[in-house]
C-alpha cells in the first residue's frame, strides 16, 4: 500500500521535483553508505543524515522556481 501511494505522488510532480527529488535521495543514500563503512554508531549516521534532510528542505522551501 505505501509503495503504491508514493509512485502516484511521484506521478503528480514535476519532471524538475523528481530530478531534484532523485539526486538528493542519492547522496544521502551515499553518504549513509560512508558512515557504515567507516563503522560509525548507528545515532552518528542518524544524525547527519538528518541535518542534511533539513538544510536539504530548507533549500526547497527558499527555491524561487
Amino acid at each position: 500500500m505505501a509503495g503504491t501511494t508514493m509512485r502516484e505522488r511521484w506521478d503528480l510532480a514535476s519532471p524538475a521535483a523528481r530530478a531534484r527529488g532523485d539526486l538528493g535521495n542519492r547522496r544521502l543514500h551515499y553518504r549513509w553508505d560512508q558512515f557504515t563503512k567507516r563503522s560509525k554508531p548507528s545515532n552518528v549516521a542518524d544524525a547527519a543524515i538528518a541535518r542534511e534532510l533539513a538544510g536539504w528542505c530548507w533549500s526547497l522551501a527558499v527555491l524561487e522556481e
